[in-house]
């Protein structure tokens, strides 16, 4: 680290307010898709303090279909380390580390990454804001920023993750409207969810209800039984055309699902981030694990019932209005289906009134 400090260290100063700032990249390598829409909300306060401002953001390949096209990012770069041997592929990346920009941020929220941090120092810029420490960890590349934040919710453990993402930018003045996340929805996505519903064969009046089974993190999946309980409880009640969203890697549990329920869910199956928002906004009712795709219904204004277990919701249940979450402890599975199912009640009772 010596080394770095010695050919990449720079001097703190204050941020220059009296500077306008046009130019503006962001640097976000964490790999989990619910982490980088939760810092949307970033985007919205830079654009809404920075008027006409244009932002470049850096992402990963992993987490870069959450915010494809979104409205506050002029253009959007996959850093991807196993291309750096492709001389097309350097060429790229060098074209947007070279742009003058008038602010460079690495937005902090999970962990420091010390790519992140790198690939900031590495891009032409007049000032840099980056994390001094998260949580009490020292970053070892905090020399490489001309503001360096000191990032510690442990006195505060309810923050939202959407409201921890502006953290890092308090101290030049960054404000924000509103926390919800956007997940750009195109004529075509909605084309396509539309004709998912009618080869559903949904009739007027049904309900239309999503659900959500899957979850990178073994911890984060409620029981597969318990999906199918509720499911036979909501038809048993209401007429509702129920769907279940996953990719690749839920097949599995969306398998077991369907094979033990009397009649099977509809499959909204490898569809891409936009087409699954598309949908939700179209639903009566999304039902989610803590998983990315809660956070991509609750960038919609579907009313959305969310499971938690080892995670707080506090710290990561989207932040709107028609959101509901329920947790007992770690253990996800001790939300019971009775659970759900009342707050199932509860959200369509007060949707029926709404409708009057």
């Amino acid at each position: 680290m010596g080394l770095l400090k010695f050919i990449f260290g720079v001097e703190e100063k204050e941020f220059p307010k009296e500077r306008k700032i046009k130019k503006i990249l962001l640097v976000r390598q964490h790999n989990q898709l619910g982490d980088m829409i939760t810092i949307i909300p970033l985007f919205r306060g830079l654009t809404e303090t920075f008027q006409g401002c244009e932002i470049t953001l850096i992402a990963s390949p992993q987490n870069i279909n959450g915010i494809k096209k979104n409205p506050y990012l002029r253009e959007v770069f996959s850093f991807d380390k196993s291309k750096l041997f492709k001389t097309g592929y350097i060429s790229k990346l060098k074209k947007i580390l070279r742009v003058d920009y008038d602010l460079i941020i690495v937005p902090t929220t999970v962990s420091i990454s010390f790519t992140s941090n790198l690939i900031a120092r590495l891009a032409n810029g007049k000032f840099r804001i980056g994390p001094a420490s998260l949580n009490g960890e020292i970053n070892k590349e905090s020399c490489f920023f001309d503001m360096r934040v000191n990032l510690d919710w442990r006195r505060t453990p309810d923050v939202s993750s959407y409201e921890k993402s502006l953290e890092i930018v308090k101290g030049i003045g960054v404000k924000v409207s509103n926390y919800k996340g956007v997940i750009t929805v195109e004529a075509g996505d909605i084309r396509y969810a539309e004709d998912f519903i009618k080869q559903t064969g949904k009739k007027e009046g049904e309900l239309l209800i999503g659900m959500h089974p899957g979850a990178g993190k073994p911890q984060n999946r409620w029981s597969a039984d318990n999906f199918v309980e509720l499911i036979k409880r909501v038809r048993q009640k209401y007429n509702a055309v129920i769907y279940l969203t996953g990719g690749g890697s839920d097949k599995e549990i969306l398998d077991y699902i369907n094979t033990k329920s009397e009649k099977p869910a509809e499959l909204y199956y490898n569809t891409t981030i936009a087409e699954i928002a598309a949908l939700a906004g179209k639903s009566d009712l999304f039902i989610s694990t803590d998983t990315g795709i809660m956070h991509v219904a609750g960038a919609t204004d579907v009313p959305l019932i969310a499971i938690f277990g080892p995670t707080s919701p506090f710290n990561w249940a989207p932040m709107r209005e028609g959101v509901h979450f329920l947790r007992k402890s770690d253990f996800i599975d001790d939300v019971s289906v009775s659970e759900v199912f009342d707050v199932v009640e509860q959200v369509l009772r007060e949707k029926r009134k709404e409708e009057k």
